[in-house]
């Protein structure tokens, strides 16, 4: 068949066919440019506050200066270990081999480490069973089953563990119909002391100079008055909250106290840490319009600036003081892990299967180690060893690579950059430790562990 003016229709066809093409191509290349953004490089002098210690100099050499918050006489009080959670203890100088000690299971699933005070081991299971543990044993010394999930590391101040709790089991996850609560135990007996009636609470309890920070499903920030329980204030945030907060002092924000938080809607909140009010609000990029991906992680605070990882797989580092994107970068699948800072160096886990180190200041990636397998949980920094859990089955309903693999602990040496240790369990997060030993979360079980002489 021929056109009217003798040219074949074929030719027609394949012109207007590649012209197609060429705005098929040109279309897909902007949409891609805006789905994978470029990522943002930072500087060493825009809010930025650089570390002088060293977390390995060495394979097997230390230092124990510290972070940038003041040292810590308990050796694991809350999660993250201190209240910029930086997940490194740098007066722990455990190594491995270790020798197991005791165990102790806690009946159900545990997705947060304990915390470690006075001699003993504080932690919650999935099914809201909360136990206190003697550290040199592995004994339960007291147990409190309140029936409400529990996805959260308690925290542990002045004598007085506090724990925040979601629904009634199973607690499913965007179901705002019931409530969850705040309590605080005598650390010592599990004598109440009080508890507070809130939405459903996903976050680890942030302890700061006699206030306690949660951040619940309805999306409300609360801090509570340590001793009584009394509600100091409350701040309502664009979506639900499943990070938890972190405090960033004055030598972080240049001023006074903030607390640090994120949101299911992809925004970062500083809050002022005495009265709630919203001192800035950053997000995470929007990808073709069709919104942002939200912050499960926890953020970071240290060097001046807030570090969080977003579950659209990039990392994020936002000034402490204005909340302005210093660099952001494609870390990989998804990040659902929070951030060890150390050393002027951040390290995170993402769920293609990575342990990525960042410069703190300008963002620039240090090196990429494959793990065995996803990483969700944050991981731990002793002695110059990373320890990190691999989750079997995580990120496998997602849209986006996911490794699979075993659940296990390891420790990878972050100079040699070789795994030194593997223990066969695991699952969210790895370890904590005190002065005589490190204790190591599986999936519904806790073990202690002595370093060998």
């Amino acid at each position: 068949m021929t056109q009217r003016n003798g040219h074949p229709r074929w030719r027609q066809i394949l012109i207007a066919g590649a012209a197609l093409v060429v705005l098929l191509s040109v279309g897909g290349w902007f949409a891609y440019a805006r789905i994978q953004p470029t990522e943002i490089s930072g500087n060493t002098t825009e809010e930025y506050i650089a570390s002088t210690t060293t977390a390995a100099t060495t394979a097997t050499t230390t230092t124990t200066t510290t972070t940038t918050i003041a040292p810590i006489a308990t050796p694991w009080p809350t999660y993250g270990f201190d209240a910029g959670r930086t997940h490194w203890n740098p007066s722990l100088r455990h190594r491995p081999p270790y020798i197991q000690t005791w165990i102790f299971h806690a009946l159900n699933l545990l997705e947060f480490p304990p915390v470690v005070a006075d001699g003993r081991l504080f932690v919650a299971n999935l099914r809201g069973h909360f136990f206190a543990v003697d550290a040199t044993t592995g004994k339960r010394l007291w147990h409190k089953p309140t029936r409400h999930c529990s996805a959260a590391s308690p925290a542990i101040a002045d004598g007085i563990v506090y724990a925040a709790f979601m629904q009634k089991y199973p607690c499913a996850k965007g179901d705002f119909s019931g409530n969850g609560f705040v309590i605080a135990w005598d650390a010592a007996t599990g004598r109440r002391i009080w508890s507070v009636e809130t939405p459903a609470l996903e976050t680890s309890p942030l302890v700061v100079d006699g206030a306690v920070y949660v951040g619940g499903w309805d999306g409300t920030v609360f801090a509570f008055d340590a001793k009584t329980g009394a509600l100091l204030w409350k701040t309502q945030t664009d979506a639900q909250i499943t990070s938890s907060p972190t405090y960033a002092d004055a030598t972080q924000t240049g001023s006074t106290p903030a607390v640090v938080i994120g949101t299911n809607g992809g925004s970062v909140y500083s809050l002022d840490a005495k009265t709630g009010v919203v001192r800035w609000r950053a997000q995470s990029i929007d990808r073709l319009g069709s919104g942002r991906e939200y912050f499960y992680a926890t953020p970071t605070v240290a060097y001046g600036r807030v570090f969080i990882g977003n579950t659209d797989g990039w990392m994020y580092a936002f000034g402490a003081k204005t909340g302005t994107l210093l660099w952001a970068k494609a870390a990989g699948s998804y990040v659902y892990t929070a951030a060890v800072a150390a050393d002027n160096v951040i390290y995170i886990g993402t769920y293609d299967g990575f342990i990525v180190a960042y410069d703190a200041g300008t963002g620039s990636e240090l090196w990429r180690f494959e793990s065995p397998g996803a990483v969700h949980g944050a991981p731990t920094l002793m002695d110059g060893l990373l320890y990190f859990s691999t989750c079997e089955g995580c990120g496998r309903n997602g849209v986006r690579a996911s490794k699979s693999g075993p659940s296990d602990t390891y420790a990878l040496d972050i100079v040699t950059r070789k795994i030194v240790w593997t223990f066969p369990d695991g699952q969210y997060s790895p370890v904590v430790a005190d002065h005589e030993r490190v204790y190591v979360t599986g999936k519904g079980t806790v073990y202690g562990l002595r370093p060998t002489p």
